[in-house]
């Protein structure tokens, strides 16, 4: 079960009270509707036809006899398909995976590459032809092994530098009285919501709409318009309710299909992804091979940073898992090195997924940070906070709040961290080792431009219009709340619709930053419409309406370092007969800016830290080298953690207002995830001793570690 304590809130007003989610009812009751269940008169169906080999070309698709099939309209493939341009940048400053560019050429770079959509007048039509299809191919041999030492690897940007270095690290760690080299793992992680990823495109009067699962309309939007030569005005998305994303629901291969098949056709066309297709086409995290070097004087003072991380990517496509970033935010050193690089497999291309980059990348600094105190013979919270940087280690910007030390010195109270035994192997309840450990967390809290439609309606009311998202985070019940605080009415006087690119660009759900930044831009046109109702004696019956645009509030931002901190805590209990590791509670306490909904926002965090949990104890991804594919990719292989596996896990925060931000926000969607693995890691370390630098902790590894005796440290 998970169990959680209330924060301290800002006093005042509808933001920082907890509020149940305002779609609630509808979602309980079924009124809320998702993307694949949408109707649509005329509405066809289409069915995603994947590759059955890692690397080669098609050789034949043998399309009459599935064509002559009951029901069955087309099948698209790489010889009768429209055309798409792929060769522009994107919203995110990135250009696209040209996986989503289906049906394009004959080459296959990877298992599970889209080769056909069969359309059929039902889905069971639809998906009995698509199976019937015969594709030949002409193979060809292929690498899908990440190692450490891949001769093909190299230094990958991503979305930050790929590598940064100050001082002389050779001599830093020769000058070291204590040295930390060692290497950690993380697998192939998948994020496969609950609800599918599915789309249905129409052509309507001459413009094309489509009805989406997706983190951003706008998003989705800009890149259908690009990709079809379209003007942005000619194409509408809505994506009102959405049941999960984690960083994977922008643009697929299933839109970009479901659009051919609409065009082609000339009426509504669904393409919705099975669970096992999500596994090859909606992205994932990169399984990461990372390096740590510390060196530190006696008394656990860095002398010396190094945090090398690769990871892999697609050949038709380069994604950077930045491990190493979190590096250079939580530890500095006079020498300090870190880099990011990539090796291009064949292998499906990796996406965002929650907490991109810091989620592996805590694993190794904060067990390699755990690993020195033991060295240094020091407290693991008292080494991290003798190590607090008071600025950027690497851009030497103040930070714009950094309470990290105030997480540990409440965290610890808390957890009780003070009665800990440091000895690791002594503690035991009947057949089970017991240990703690705690782990540091970090995560960028950004902002991005966005505009909102404000209007005070006649009947008193207030309509905000914003092409927000609301993943399951409580997003618009968050809006919710800072609107009615910014028009200075009571929640129930506000409706917020989100979720369709026609209310004009906005921000996506992602990289923490989608609240912070649609309550910017509702909080700046509140303001606004204030104004104009105090100028006016009477509204009309078509309300009064402002738009707000926060591009150039944003830009004029003073340089900082702004980011969610947090201090994680674990109890395990392990049992070295059988290889069983159970949490037995969690405390995670959290500098995370204003806190606008404690309700939904304790459920962001908890959840994240059951997904540490997770991460550490249970997921990963294998891939048969033969095919190229993965064994078992549904949620039947894939092994993730379950209400048996949770005990009590508790999420709370310390009072921490950005000073930049107009409500306060940081950010709390990332942030929960961070550290939590590496403090399960850490715990299992006191627990038995033994030191796993290779995720997941799994039964067998457990198992062959064996059982050292009390107070003795191994490795495995």
């Amino acid at each position: 079960m998970t169990t959680a304590t209330t924060g301290p809130t800002t006093a005042g007003g509808a933001v920082g009270t907890a509020h149940t989610r305002v779609e609630g009812r509808d979602k309980v009751t079924g009124a809320a509707r998702y993307a694949g269940e949408i109707p649509f008169a005329d509405l066809a169906h289409g069915w995603l036809v994947l590759s059955t080999v890692a690397r080669g070309r098609v050789r034949a698709i043998e399309t009459e006899p599935v064509l002559a099939m009951p029901g069955v309209l087309a099948v698209l493939h790489h010889g009768n398909a429209p055309r798409v341009d792929t060769d522009y940048i994107g919203l995110l400053g990135i250009p696209p995976d040209p996986t989503s560019a289906v049906f394009q050429h004959d080459r296959v770079p990877h298992s599970g590459w889209p080769v056909a959509l069969v359309v059929a007048g039902t889905p069971e039509q639809a998906r009995e032809a698509a199976e019937a299809l015969v594709v030949t191919y002409d193979q060809e041999p292929h690498d899908i092994t990440l190692v450490a030492d891949h001769p093909a690897a190299y230094p990958a940007d991503g979305h930050m530098p790929a590598e940064t270095e100050k001082g002389d690290l050779a001599a830093g760690l020769a000058a070291s009285a204590v040295v930390v080299d060692e290497e950690y793992t993380t697998p192939e992680e998948h994020h496969s919501m609950m609800e599918p990823h599915a789309a249905t495109a129409r052509w309507d009067g001459g413009r094309l709409e489509v009805v989406d699962s997706n983190q951003g309309t706008t998003w989705v939007q800009t890149e259908l318009a690009k990709m079809f030569s379209l003007d942005e005005s000619a194409v509408r998305v809505r994506s009102e309710h959405i049941g999960g994303g984690f960083g994977s629901k922008g643009l697929r291969a299933h839109q970009v299909a479901a659009v051919m098949a609409a065009t082609e056709l000339q009426r509504p066309v669904r393409v919705v992804m099975t669970r096992r297709q999500m596994f090859s086409l909606a992205g994932y995290r990169s399984p990461t091979a990372q390096r740590v070097r510390l060196g530190a004087d006696a008394d656990g003072r860095l002398r010396a940073l190094e945090h090398r991380s690769l990871n892999q990517t697609s050949t038709v496509y380069e994604f950077v898992e930045p491990g190493a970033g979190v590096a250079r935010i939580m530890y500095d050193a006079d020498a300090h090195r870190t880099a990011n690089h990539v090796v291009r497999l064949d292998v499906p291309s990796p996406t965002f997924m929650r907490a991109p980059g810091e989620a592996p990348g805590s694993f190794a600094i904060e067990s390699a940070l755990d690993e020195l105190a033991e060295r240094c013979g020091l407290d693991p919270i008292e080494l991290r906070l003798r190590n607090e940087p008071e600025t950027g280690p690497v851009s030497g910007q103040p930070f714009s709040s950094r309470n990290l030390a105030a997480c540990f010195r409440e965290g610890a109270r808390r957890f009780g961290w003070a009665d800990r035994d440091p000895r690791p192997g002594v503690r035991r309840d009947g057949r089970w080792l017991l240990g703690t450990g705690t782990a540091a967390a970090s995560f960028p809290s950004g902002a991005g431009p966005s505009t909102a439609l404000l209007t005070a309606e006649a009947d008193g009311t207030f309509t905000v219009r914003i092409a927000a998202a609301d993943i399951g985070t409580g997003a618009r019940t968050a809006l919710t709340l800072v609107a009615a605080d910014a028009l200075e009415v009571t929640p129930e006087r506000v409706r917020v619709r989100i979720g369709d690119s026609d209310f004009g660009p906005a921000m996506i759900a992602g990289g923490s930053m989608g609240t912070r930044s649609w309550a910017w831009a509702i909080t700046a046109g509140a303001a606004e419409l204030r104004e104009r109702l105090a100028l006016s004696t009477d509204i009309p019956a078509e309300g009064i309406t402002v738009r707000s645009d926060t591009t150039e509030a944003l830009g004029g931002l003073a340089q900082k370092e702004r980011h969610s901190f947090g201090a994680q805590f674990a109890e395990v209990a392990v049992d070295t007969a059988t290889g069983e590791v159970r949490v037995r509670r969690m405390l995670g306490i959290f500098a995370a800016g204003r806190i606008v909904n404690p309700l939904t926002a304790r459920n962001q965090l908890v959840g994240g830290m059951v997904w540490g949990i997770s991460m550490a104890l249970h997921e990963e991804a294998v891939r048969d080298r033969t095919s190229g594919g993965l064994y078992a990719p549904d949620l039947a292989g894939y092994h993730v953690a379950t209400n048996a596996d949770v005990g009590d896990v508790q999420a709370d925060w310390v009072d921490d207002p950005d000073p930049d931000d107009p409500v306060g926000i940081k950010g709390v969607g990332e942030i929960g995830i961070v550290g939590a693995a590496a403090a399960v890691a850490n715990a299992v370390r006191h627990a038995t001793g033994v030191r796993h630098r290779n995720l997941p902790i799994r039964p067998d590894r457990v198992l062959s570690a064996g059982a050292p005796t009390a107070g003795d440290g191994t490795d495995a």
